[in-house]
This record gives C-alpha cells, structure tokens and sequence, in this order.
C-alpha cells in the first residue's frame, strides 16, 4: 500500500511538473514565475538551508532549465526549409542541449555527496598486508625523483610490509642502446645515477627492455616483478605524506570486493591560469571542485574512479583485468570503469596525502589537457558507458558524465562564434524577439549561476569554468576532432614536471587568443554599425551584441592566461613550523625555527641576530625529523638576509649531495599532511554570485590590458626579467 502511494505521489508530481513546463504562458507571466522560483532559491541559499531544503532548491532550478529547453526546442528553431538559417541553428541548439544534459548528469552526481570519511587505522590485532609502492617515471629530473622516492620511503608503515619500487621508462635497455651515442650515454648516466639513487634510499630499480604502451606497460611490468597484496601508485612528482599507507590501507580489510582506494591531488604549484592571473593563495584551485565535490558525489554511486596516482588498488583486482588497462591514453579512468564493469567496489578519502607539482607552462597545461580529453574520447568510444555490461545504471550515467564532460571544447567554440552568424552574414539561427530572448535566456543562466554556486560555491568562483573551458577549447577542439577521425591514434606524452618560467614572455600557444579577441572587438563594430543601419532590429542586434561582448571579456581575461609572468621556483612556498638551529659563522648551533618550506629551499627565523652570517655562505641546518631519517644535519646555502627588530630572518637554498639529505628535505616538506588540509581550508570560501562577477570583472579588465602590453613587447622581441 504503501508502496503504490509512493508510485501515486510521483506521478502527481511528475504530471505537475510537466504541465508547468509546457502550459503556454505570456511573457510576463514567464518572467513572474521565474523571479519567483529565484528568489525562493535564493532565500534558500541565503539561510544555508539543507536535507530536503537543498534537494527542493535544485527542484526549482531544474523546472526553469526544463522550462527553457521546451521553449527553445518549441519555440526557436529556424524553419527547416531556409538551410542556411537551419543548420547552424541546429548545431547552436544542439550545443546548448550538451550543456542542459551535462548539468543534470552533474546535478545527479553531486545530488548527495558522501561527507569526508573520518580517519582510519589498522587494530592492533588485524594483519599488516605488503605494499608494493610504484613511482613511474620517463623523463622527470633526478632531485624531483630523489624528493617522491624519499617522501615514499619515510611513510609510516612498517619498513618489513612495504617496498618502494622506482619504474624506469627513461633508462630502457632499447635507450641505452640507441644508434645516437649521445642518447645512449644520456640513458645510459640516468640509469647509472638513478640506480644508485634507488640503492642510498633503500628502494628498488627497475626498467625494462623497451617503454610498450606507455604508463600502463610500465606498472604492468612493475606488477609481474614484484608480489605485495596492494599497489600504492604515486607520479614521479607526486611524494607522499607520511600517514597515506595509515589512511588508506584499513578500508580494504572492511570489504573483500574493494579494489581503489582514491585519494585527491593536492598541488604546491599554482598552474598557468592561477600563476598568471595571482589568483593562486585566494581562489580555490581548479582541480578543487572535482575532487572536493565531483568524486564524493561519485563515491556515493559506487563510481569513484582511478586517477593515476594517489591511489592504492588490490593486486588481485588488477590480476582480473591482465594488469593496468592500455587500450585509451588515460589507463587510470579506462581500469576503473573495467573493474566496476566486473563487479569490484572503490571509494574515495577527501583527504589530501600526497603534494605534487601541475605543469607551469601554458603549453605544458594543454599537453596535459590534451591527453586527458584524447584519452577520454577513447574511453566513450571504445567502452560506451552507457551500455557497458556490467555495470550498474548509476555507475553508467556517472562515467557518463565523466567522459562526456570532454566534449565541452564543442559547445564553447559554437557560443563562442554563433553571434558572428548574425552579426556579420545576418543569418537568422535564433527566431525568437530580442525580450523573449532576454526573458528566457537570463533567466536561465541565473539559474545555472544559483545551481552552480549552492553546489561549487566553495570550490568555484562564479565565471572561472567558463574561463578555464574556453583556454583549453582553442586547442582541445583539434585534439578531440582528430580521436572521432582515429580513436587509435592519440599517443601517451608524459606532462612536462619541475618546470620554471624564468622570464615573463608570451606563450607560444598564445596567437589564437589574440586572434579571437580581434575577431570578438570587429563583431563589437558591427554591432554598432547595425544598431544605426537597421534600427528597426535593434533589439535583436543588442541582444546578440551583449552575447558577444561577455565572449569578449572571457577572451580579453584569456590574453593574460597565455602571458607568462616571470617565476623561477617550481613550487611556492608552503607555512610550517619547526625548531632548529643553524651553524653559525664562528661554528657555534644558534636556536632559529623554519617557518617556510619549499621544494628549493626554506625560510628560517633566527631568535638573535643573523649569526655572522651573510649572504651566499654555505652553513648547515639541523632539526629533529619527524620520520627515523637516520641523520638530522642538511647542508644549505643563504640567499638573503633580512634583519628584524629581534633577529633575522634567512632566505636558503637546500644543498643536497646524497640520498640521505633528500631524506631531510622530504621529512620537511611532505611529512605532515595537515599543512595541506590547512591550505585548502583557507582558500574555500564562497564569495558569492554577485562579488564573485563584480571580482571576474575586475580580474578581465587588468588581463586584458595586461595581455594587450605583453603583445605590444612580444613584437619587439623583448622579454620581460621583472614585473
């Protein structure tokens, strides 16, 4: 009985619903309707209101977005017997039909995401499972190698239940034996230093007879040479935090059926759009929102999928699947969704455990996005999820939404571009009046505004994906173009690691953008000049013409993305606090604490005075490591002195020689993830949908005209040493 109550319920609501989307309404009373759900949405917002309260804001949300879906499929499209008007008119309708069906696979993703799981540790009582720890690596630099492998070995764990492997693609038998002899002595030297490497940390080297199939051959070689229960995967800059085997290891004795444990990717590094537009200590990063809120709503369908590092997975899992998938470019996500298929579980620890480095160059960015698109691509085309046997229809929709997200470089190059298809060939590809435009489109980005902001609110600043969307587009389109032409194509190319930008200079991928921001100014002409020639379509011409202005200001914030400001380090600095001493010049310990840690170096306060030192002598930095390091003295050199009222304080460079000193470095910098946590904190405010555009606004214009200056000096053939 009361089961078909239940049924009874939902077809009234959903008959309600449905005459509400459909009823034929004036204008005015379209616009009554929709001001009055926004501003119930919004009082709901506006209390933090939750539980049923949040599931009835998104309700509201989603009846004006269906609202307008009908409108615009009913109501817009042009006549099919005028070609010219139709056809890109259906593509444009298309593009907006991706983005509607993209927002409620998201709105069911992240409907209810799991909270963050409290922390977990092995009873005293349950057995100590082996743990192969596998960090591949092609051709990152050795002290970025030397600081993961140290960070790996220090994790707290017993040192008998654990092996740190470091898998070799860059010293393969096939390179030092290339015909070049300059490339064979160049594997050759790296194989040499890394195997000695691997011997003073107490880890194991291995490589193999040539690098086949990439990442995926490379841990699939790892896994036939070594034999541990679990395998931790970390990217070669990507090091550890000393309690990762603590947090993760405890799930898999709960459930015999788990195969991932996924932890998130916490950077030190801002990527090009943070550094370039300083938004990195303030704004949540972008990678924030999918793993702050994306793979908990994910977690919760049994969905949450390998991300390539910072994972632990079940041996025994990955035996079913002959080892770690190859077919696609993105072997993480591809051996996911293979072990959900065949019935295994994963969920997901909202804890940062392991700092990394993201690429600094804009070039290197799109390198990276390119193989995440490409790889995804394949993914949907090689392994449809959506009729994928074996899975359940949750975990079908949710890969969906994970590979169809890919196809975002579509729609925002058509939005981009439809407004110059009246603009400049006056093709009529929108048939609705300039107030029925207005009424229903704002309406409906305000409500996506609303949805987006209860949902990321505290993880994406209002305007920022659509920045971040358009930047990859330019050059992603091309890329996904060329994997619906050759699915099999696209190759694995490893993302660029430890870089630096040492002078500020334009991007070589920057063109286009400038190109496009021409385009965007000749449309802004044009839609004077029509205003004035054709008064009568005025309306219409304001319309498209303010359409076309919000592209300009995107594209104008884009031109300081692709400008590169000048910063040598590879990584900021992150705040710690430690006690320690420093040798000063007469060879006397004086009492100091290391406030700043980076990957180059660190700041020490000294208590009294600056102990004769000066800048550019060698000394040495002692302190007690958190992790049995087997020594505690780290050679450094002083880079700057800065005398205080009651000290100094000391700008240092780390001096490492051997193994043992990278141990050090790595206790400093990685050993506590609670430094991580903090820094994440601090940055995930929501600022709101109103301040957060006012804030856009002012971030676009200062880009612009900076992105303006660096074109004007580019031309020139100057580069920039400060700004």
């Amino acid at each position: 009985m009361t089961k078909a109550f239940s049924i009874l319920i939902w077809l009234l609501v959903s008959a309600t619903t449905f005459v509400l989307l459909t009823i034929p309404v004036s204008l005015q009373v379209h616009l009554v309707m929709a001001a009055l759900l926004i501003l119930l949405m919004a009082v709901i917002k506006l209390l933090r209101l939750e539980g049923n309260w949040r599931l009835l804001l998104l309700a509201l949300g989603t009846i004006i977005v269906l609202r307008y879906a009908y409108w615009r499929t009913t109501s817009t499209l042009p006549p099919v017997t005028q070609l010219a008007d139709f056809i890109p008119g259906l593509i444009l309708y298309l593009a907006e039909m991706y983005c509607i069906l993209m927002l409620f696979l998201s709105l069911f993703v992240v409907i209810k995401p799991i909270p963050p799981r409290p922390s977990m540790r092995l009873a005293p009582d349950e057995a100590v499972p082996h743990v192969d720890v596998f960090i591949p690596t092609y051709n990152e630099d050795y002290a970025l190698l030397a600081g993961t492998l140290a960070a790996a070995k220090a994790m707290d764990y017993p040192a008998d239940r654990f092996t740190v492997w470091l898998l070799d693609d860059g010293g393969t038998e096939a390179k030092r034996n290339d015909p070049d002899p300059d490339n064979a002595a160049e594997a050759l030297d790296r194989y040499n230093q890394l195997r000695q490497l691997c011997d003073e940390l107490g880890c194991r080297y291995l490589t193999r007879a040539e690098n086949k199939h990439a990442k995926a051959g490379n841990l699939n070689n790892g896994l036939a040479h070594s034999s541990g229960e679990f395998i931790a995967v970390f990217d070669a800059d990507h090091a550890p935090a000393r309690d990762f085997l603590q947090e993760t290891v405890p799930y898999f004795g709960r459930d015999a059926r788990l195969f991932l444990v996924q932890t998130p990717h916490f950077f030190l590094n801002p990527d090009p759009l943070e550094r370039n537009l300083r938004t990195f200590e303030v704004m949540p990063s972008e990678n924030e929102m999918f793993y702050g809120v994306i793979q908990r709503g994910l977690d919760r369908w049994n969905a949450a999928f390998f991300c390539g590092s910072a994972a632990l997975l079940r041996r025994e899992a990955l035996e079913v699947t002959q080892g770690f998938a190859g077919r696609s470019i993105t072997e993480d996500c591809e051996t996911a969704i293979e072990l959900h298929s065949r019935g295994w579980n994963s969920i997901y620890v909202d804890k940062p455990l392991v700092a990394g480095l993201q690429p600094a160059t804009f070039a290197s960015f799109i390198g990276q996005r390119t193989r995440w698109a490409q790889g995804m691509m394949q993914i949907m085309l090689f392994s449809f999820p959506l009729f994928k046997p074996g899975l359940k229809l949750v975990q079908r929709l949710s890969y969906m939404s994970s590979t169809m997200f890919w196809l975002f470089p579509l729609p925002r190059m058509i939005f981009l571009f439809a407004p110059f298809c009246y603009l400049f060939l006056d093709l009529q590809i929108f048939t609705a009046s300039g107030g029925e435009f207005a009424a229903y489109t704002l309406t409906y980005v305000l409500v996506n505004l609303v949805l987006q902001n209860s949902l990321f609110g505290r993880w994406r600043w209002p305007w920022i994906s659509e920045l971040y969307e358009y930047i990859q587009s330019v050059h992603l389109l091309g890329a996904l173009l060329s994997v619906l032409r050759n699915p099999s194509k696209p190759t694995f190319k490893v993302t660029a690691k430890d870089e630096s930008v040492d002078k500020s200079r334009l991007s070589e991928l920057a063109r286009p953008f400038y190109l496009i921001f021409l385009l965007l100014l000749l449309a802004v002409a044009m839609t004077i000049y029509k205003i004035g020639a054709e008064p009568y379509r005025a309306e219409v011409t304001m319309v498209v013409g303010g359409w076309n202005i919000f592209n300009l200001i995107l594209a104008g914030c884009a031109l300081g993305v692709v400008s590169e400001r000048r910063e040598i380090r590879a990584s900021r600095r992150v705040n710690i606090e430690r006690r320690c001493e420093v040798r000063g010049a007469d060879g006397a310990w004086v009492r100091g604490t290391i406030t700043n840690v980076s990957s180059g170096g660190l700041g020490v306060r000294l208590a009294a005075g600056s102990a004769g030192l000066a800048r550019g002598a060698p000394t040495t930095l002692r302190f007690n490591p958190l992790s049995d390091t087997g020594a505690n003295e780290l050679a450094i050199f002083i880079r700057s002195v800065s005398p205080e009222t009651k000290g100094a304080v000391l700008g240092c460079r780390y001096m490492p020689e051997r193994g043992q000193d990278y141990r050090l470095i790595a206790d400093l910098l990685y050993a506590n993830s609670a430094t991580w946590q903090q820094r994440q904190r601090s940055r995930q405010i929501n600022i709101g949908i109103i301040r957060g555009t006012v804030r856009f606004l002012a971030i676009a214009s200062y880009q612009t005209a900076r992105g303006l200056s660096y074109l004007l000096r580019f031309g020139r053939g100057k580069a920039v040493e400060h700004e």
